[in-house]
């Protein structure tokens, strides 16, 4: 029984052989196929170069700017350094005591058409020495110098039984009806600087600066316009260049303004 299979063993060992044989012969044909082998590297590129670039500021986002309401008198100071050319005079002055303050009562007007109303009523020329538009028709504020002031002539606005007011009283009229609306913010800063310049030149206190109601019974210049606070301006101007008036009594009323007219 040792014999019949002695044969089988060695034919098993045999086919191990030859498998083992074909396999290595396979590996040697494929590697005849490869490429030759290379030793070069690839080039090498140059690092980049960072890209300078400056900074740059963040500008904030624009802020609204805050809304201020100002009072219907709020103004600020007005330097008397320099004043208006035509209203520096070149004549003797006249003996200026008052100065009253008037408004057209009409929404409109200028120099021109006043004077062709007060010529129309028979005056010579206008009768107010001074005239501040409202920018209908002349400027916002612009002041405008009337025929008489310089002449150095009485006025022709406020009468009186003693006609004092008209003949030693410096006329300013505003355009406007001021029993309706308030004047500008243009046309008061014109009328403090105006009114202090007077009181400086022509040496008028405080309390001989009077509205038309004040002088005689009537509602110029008009309840929107306050004479006091014109006059606590003007004083504030003078003040910041250093002119002072001695403290006076409150302005007289109208019957104690003509009581005294002898006594002036």
């Amino acid at each position: 029984m040792a014999q019949r299979f002695i044969p089988v063993a060695g034919l098993i060992l045999l086919c191990a052989w030859a498998l083992l044989t074909a396999g290595g012969c396979q590996d040697s044909t494929a590697d005849a196929n490869l490429p030759p082998p290379g030793f070069s590297q690839p080039a090498l590129q140059p690092a980049r170069q960072p890209v300078y670039r400056p900074a740059v500021a963040v500008q904030p986002a624009p802020q609204p700017a805050p809304r201020v309401t100002y009072a219907p008198y709020h103004r600020p100071l007005t330097a008397l350094s320099v004043v208006p050319a035509d209203w520096l005079i070149h004549v003797p002055p006249r003996p200026w005591q008052w100065i009253i303050i008037h408004h057209t009562a009409t929404a409109f007007g200028n120099a021109a058409i006043v004077t062709r109303w007060h010529l129309d009523r028979g005056f010579d020329e206008m009768g107010y020495h001074f005239l501040i538009g409202n920018g209908t028709n002349s400027g916002d504020g612009q002041v405008e110098v009337g025929t008489r002031w310089p002449k150095q002539k009485w006025g022709a606005h406020t009468k009186s039984p003693d006609n004092r007011f008209n003949d030693y009283g410096i006329g300013i009229c505003l355009v406007g009806n001021f029993d309706i609306q308030y004047p500008s913010a243009a046309q008061m800063r014109s009328l403090d600087k105006l009114v202090a310049y007077l009181m400086k030149t022509y040496h008028i206190p405080p309390d001989r600066v009077l509205g038309h109601d004040d002088c005689k019974s009537t509602d110029c210049p008009g309840k929107h316009l306050s004479v006091a606070l014109v006059r606590r301006s003007a004083l504030a101007i003078l003040a910041s260049d250093g002119v002072t008036f001695p403290a006076t009594a409150r302005h007289a009323a109208s019957d104690e303004l003509i009581r005294d007219a002898s006594a002036r």
